[in-house]
């Protein structure tokens, strides 16, 4: 299979591709470059194309990339998650300030 080839990749993974590069192009990345980062995220996620042999249903792909932990992650102390939910607090108010306008 050459290098660049999508052949192998699922349905699923091509649609998360085309999102993910939406959001970079969104967020003013070059179009070539939110491909890339697009792919590369679905490779870090999946571990690559799978067309599978049989029946798929039922399998998680698992995600990884999208379960992460962040600094306010269940480990962290109570003030921790508490600054965290204030400061999502404000990153929401403020987008729906910057939306409303």
């Amino acid at each position: 299979m050459p290098r660049g080839d999508k052949s192998k990749y699922t349905d699923k993974q091509e649609r998360k591709a085309d999102h993910s590069a939406q959001g970079y192009e969104h967020r003013g990345v070059t179009e070539k470059e939110a491909e890339r980062r697009a792919w590369a995220t679905v490779n870090k996620d999946d571990g690559g194309g799978k067309k599978p042999g049989g029946s798929a249903r039922g399998k998680s792909t698992g995600h990884p990339a999208a379960h992460e932990g962040g600094a306010a992650s269940a480990s962290g102390s109570a003030a921790d998650r508490s600054a965290s939910a204030r400061k999502a607090a404000a990153t929401r108010q403020r987008n729906a300030d910057h939306h409303a306008h």
